[in-house]
């Protein structure tokens, strides 16, 4: 009798993964995909609805991340997971502690088939009860660690290097990215700026304008503008614009002016 295809959902909200994902898969006459999805909203909705195999779970999508979709769907509903991750922090740490599987982004053909590998011998012993039991142990770990980063792991040329928050000046938006300002220089990280401010100690850094967070210990005057919105100059000379819908933030604060 012929196996039953391994039903899969792609869940992230990069197109061009999605894509790339897609087009791996559809190569693997085992695998049926039944469902595509760009944010964690969706991705609960079409669990739920169509109960696949396996996911292919991005961690950083918009709406809610990867980690709370698994918190709503319940353990007890969980299909197979394959993080599909740019997470480069204590995250990777978390999931070879607990032999979960993931792919990190940017990942290749071969990784990726090797994943899938896994996926079909877990599916086809029936073992998903073993890999609910990991994927619980992960979320209690994410959970227990510190609220807040102290450091930022950035891959680049080939290299990774730890950051400490402290050496951070400002942070700025560009799309999905965030540009992290040093005395040193920038770096990129793949972050939203939404993301970022969730992990940053609120008492050291603040949002001043919808693109861009400041190390509050960087901050040396104020400047009024037009409309209500601030000129912000930090210790190193550099001009940013706290906007008016932040500036009682700021002032909540840092106190207001005597």
């Amino acid at each position: 009798m012929k196996e039953a295809k391994i039903r899969a959902l792609i869940a992230d909200d990069e197109s061009l993964a999605r894509k790339f994902i897609r087009r791996i898969l559809k190569q693997d006459h085992e695998v049926e995909i039944v469902g595509e999805c760009g944010n964690g909203k969706e991705t609960v909705a079409t669990i739920q609805k169509q109960r696949p195999d396996v996911v292919f779970l991005d961690i950083q999508m918009p709406e809610m991340d990867g980690f709370k979709v698994l918190e709503t769907l319940g353990l007890e509903h969980l299909p197979e997971i394959v993080f599909t991750t740019a997470y480069e922090s204590y995250a990777i740490r978390a999931f070879e502690l607990h032999a979960v599987d993931y792919l990190l982004k940017p990942f290749d053909q071969v990784r990726f088939k090797a994943a899938v590998k896994h996926v079909k011998e877990r599916v086809h012993s029936q073992h998903l009860e073993d890999g609910r039991l990991q994927i619980g142990a992960l979320l209690k770990s994410i959970k227990a660690q510190p609220a807040h980063l102290d450091r930022i792991i950035i891959k680049a040329d080939g290299r990774i290097r730890f950051l400490d928050t402290r050496e951070i000046d400002w942070i700025e938006a560009d799309d999905k990215y965030v540009h992290l300002h040093t005395r040193e220089g920038s770096r990129m990280v793949r972050q939203t700026l939404g993301a970022m401010e969730a992990q940053l100690d609120p008492a050291k850094f603040l949002r001043i304008h919808r693109s861009a967070i400041v190390n509050i210990e960087r901050i040396k005057e104020l400047q009024p503008l037009f409309n209500g919105e601030h000129s912000l100059l930090l210790d190193n000379g550099t001009k940013l614009t706290l906007s008016r819908s932040y500036k009682d933030k700021l002032f909540e604060r840092l106190g207001r002016p005597l």
